[in-house]
């Protein structure tokens, strides 16, 4: 199998090197082509890339001269659509040891119109979930414990294939450049996983997680965090309350962008298979609005109409818009403003509760359920629906 690696990475030249030699290591009779992006590092990583693409012919590196961060959600596609050469390719991270017999794994299981996603082995910096492994075999390159790594994966128990989907991913570009990759509007990261997991679902992309090929997950060795994972006195490893200012900014940003795009939060199931309600045309009729119900409730509707003075409106739009790519003049309008949307929900702001919220948060659910035309109350909410027609299968290609 031809395959190429998908690498962004901003000052973690040490992970991207101990990630480099397990890939060379354990990659078997593949034919792996390694592609790297440098976003605008500081700490050698462009010197090292130049160095390895004169030692490598299957090592290839593009460089984001800056200032700006591009992020993965940029360059994850220009290495895709620009500098890899295979058919094949794979999402991957710099904090990943490539385990023995992983792509054999990918080979086994990549057939028309699938995605495989690996099964990561990690550290507890986490809490557990279904879909990997727990169990430390170190948070630093100088620390890894690799023989015990193999030991224990010599003596893991099989396990049948499951649907879920996460980094790493194998995948075919033509399916991932029929949906036009991902979307820039979660730039330079957060959702975009997300994103792009439930529109290749639409598109009628299979998921498989294949056990038995493994990938030793570091985690944490990107922006979200200002200086990696840390072990208290105890030896245990602890990651709380530790993001930095960056990226709690950039993650509220972009859950608000994938609220106004898909109307409800990231959705999946246990083992991580992404779960999609379906996309209505909805408009919040709002009487005696404020600025924090605007705030609260605009990602939720496609149109906003709202009473009381304009300039409340104005001051919102002039601010939010400037973290948006959704267009929020056309989106907000004036309370007696002509109603067009298909589902009407009609909210007085003395009255909403948190109850009320919860509900709204759940709208495409109870639309779906309810399955019929009509008008009906919930809490303090009077909601119409006109039309059934629902719109998720026309965010499948990024426009």
């Amino acid at each position: 199998m031809k395959i190429s690696l998908i690498q962004p990475g901003r000052n973690n030249l040490k992970y991207l090197k101990w990630s480099y030699n397990s890939i060379r290591k354990n990659q078997g009779n593949h034919e792996v082509e390694i592609c790297v992006a440098d976003d605008f590092s500081n700490d050698g990583t462009w010197d090292w890339c130049q160095e390895m693409m004169g030692k490598d012919p299957l090592f290839k590196a593009i460089r984001n001269e800056g200032p700006t961060r591009l992020g993965h959600t940029i360059l994850y596609d220009r290495l895709v659509n620009e500098v890899a050469t295979n058919d094949i390719c794979m999402i991957y991270h710099a904090d990943m040891y490539l385990c023995p017999g992983a792509l054999d794994a990918i080979e086994d299981e990549l057939k028309d119109k699938t995605i495989v996603s690996l099964t990561r082995i990690e550290p507890p910096l986490h809490p557990d979930g279904p879909e990997k492994i727990l169990k430390d075999f170190g948070i630093e390159p100088e620390e890894f414990n690799e023989q015990d790594l193999l030991d224990f994966l010599n003596s893991k128990a099989p396990h049948s294939n499951t649907e879920g989907i996460f980094a790493p991913w194998a995948f075919w570009k033509s399916d991932f450049q029929e949906i036009g990759g991902h979307d820039p509007i979660f730039a330079p990261q957060s959702k975009e996983d997300t994103d792009i997991f439930n529109r290749f679902q639409l598109n009628g992309i299979k998921f498989i997680q294949t056990w038995e090929g493994c990938v030793y997950h570091m985690t944490c060795r990107g922006s979200r965090f200002a200086d990696g994972a840390k072990r208290n006195p105890n030896g245990e490893v602890f990651m709380k309350n530790r993001e930095t200012d960056e990226w709690l900014a950039q993650n509220q940003k972009a859950t608000r962008e994938f609220l106004r795009k898909w109307g409800h939060f990231c959705k999946h199931d246990t083992l991580l298979k992404p779960i999609i309600p379906p996309k209505y045309n909805i408009g919040f009729i709002v009487k005696n609005n404020n600025i924090q119900l605007l705030e609260t409730l605009e990602p939720w509707c496609n149109t906003y109409y709202g009473d009381g003075e304009w300039w409340v409106y104005k001051e919102y739009i002039q601010k939010e818009q400037l973290k948006s790519s959704f267009n929020l003049e056309d989106k907000i309008k004036p309370y007696e403003n002509e109603k067009n949307n298909y589902v009407l929900v009609e909210i007085n702001g003395n009255y909403f509760t948190q109850q009320d919220f919860q509900i709204i948060q759940q709208l495409s659910e109870i639309i779906q359920d309810s399955g019929e035309i009509g008008e009906f109350k919930l809490g303090n909410l009077k909601i119409n629906i006109i039309d059934l027609t629902t719109f998720e299968n026309e965010l499948i290609k990024v426009q």
